[in-house]
This record gives C-alpha cells, structure tokens and sequence, in this order.
C-alpha cells in the first residue's frame, strides 16, 4: 500500500511539475506577444499572408504594396478554396515585383487554398465536419510553410492560422509575429475574426483603420486609412 501511495504520489507530482511548466511557458508568450518584430536584424523573415474575398484582398494588397519586399519573403499567399480571384491579384502583385529585374533574382511566392469552415449557408450541423477538416488542413498548412510573420485583415480563414501560429509559440515549434489589420469596412465595432485575435491576445500587433476604434479597443494601434 505504501508503494502504490508513494507511486501515485510521484504521478501527481510530475503532473503538477508539467502543468506549472506549461503555466510559466504561456505566461512568457503572453507576456512577448505584442513587442515589435526587432529591427536590427535585417535577415529576411518568411511571411504568410491570409487573403479574403472582396475588400479585404484588395485592403491586403495595399499593404502589401508599401511593405519592405526584400525583409518579408519567401512570401506565402492562402486564400479560401473557393476563392480563386484573391490569388490572381495575388499573382499579378508578385509578377509586377519582378519588373525590369533579372528573373533569376526573383524570390519565389507560393500559392495555397485552405478548407473553410463554414460556407455561406451551410446549417450549423454540417460545418462541424467541415471545422474539423479545416483546422486539420490549416495546421498541416502551417506545419508546412512555418511562417516567422502572419499577416491578416479579417478573413474567417485566418482565426485557426492564428490560433495555431500562437501554439507553436507555446510548444516552441516556431515563434511567429501574428499582424492583425482590421479592415476599413469596421468603422464602430471589430470583425468577429478581429475580436477573437483581440480578447484572446493571440495577435502581436493589432491596427484599425478608425480613431474611434482605437479608442474603444486601447491595445489597437490606429494608422489612418489604407485604402
């Protein structure tokens, strides 16, 4: 009887012990998640860009656009799978990098399609199998690429990208600096995907595109219109 005691004491104690471990672990991502990506390396961090239909493509492509080319890349695209217009701007963007440049100093850009998880209309039974494959496919994605930055504005498609970039943090797989932009079109209140990033303090840096946003969520950082 002593031993069995003394055994599952050894099991409760190595338990805590691990539990305590995984505490101080998150504690210290939470407390380096939201500090700037260093500028004194100018080593060139590999990006991975969520995209989304309509404006938020078009929002993403403008940041892209003022962005330094040379310290973001190699440079992952995914957009939704049945999303194929936001990966022709896509490719139009990169293709306009290489202007009046040697084709062999062009760094290559991938092209990725990701499962979405509910589609427009789909009942709420049916998208719980659709959820699990496409968390399935986002970290097989993210296994993949292991992206140093993750760059989104609000697309559904970017919550478990996210999701899974902070918990290769917490098992240190890969530390990724999660960039959130809110999109224009939120004038008053986030996005759901904005607010999930936000209250679960996933995101390193979070920016709206509206003062009043700013104020209401003062952890956001406000710069101005990018349209």
């Amino acid at each position: 009887m002593e031993g069995e005691h003394h055994c599952c004491f050894s099991i409760a104690t190595m338990i805590t012990i691990f539990l305590l471990m995984v505490v101080v672990r998150v504690a210290y991502v939470f407390y380096r998640t939201g500090k700037p990506l260093s500028s004194k390396s100018s080593d060139p961090r590999s990006t991975l860009i969520v995209l989304g239909s309509g404006g938020h493509t078009a929002e993403m492509i403008n940041v892209l656009s003022v962005m330094p080319k040379d310290r973001f890349t190699p440079r992952f695209y995914i957009a939704a799978a049945t999303d194929n217009m936001s990966l022709r701007k896509a490719r139009v963007l990169e293709d306009s990098l290489v202007d009046g440049q040697n084709q062999d100093e062009k760094v290559p850009a991938e092209f990725m399609q990701i499962y979405r998880s509910r589609e427009v209309g789909q009942s709420y039974i049916t998208s719980i199998g659709t959820t699990l494959i496409a968390i399935v496919h986002a970290l097989w994605l993210m296994i993949r690429t292991r992206p140093e930055v993750v760059l989104c504005n609000g697309p559904g498609t970017c919550v478990p990208l996210c999701v899974i970039a902070f918990l290769f943090k917490v098992v240190g797989i890969r530390w990724s600096s999660i960039f959130y932009v809110e999109s224009i079109a939120r004038v008053k209140k986030l996005s759901l995907s904005g607010l999930l990033l936000y209250k679960l303090r996933i995101a390193d840096q979070f920016f709206v595109q509206w003062p009043q946003l700013q104020r209401k969520y003062p952890r956001s950082h406000y710069v101005g219109c990018l349209m």
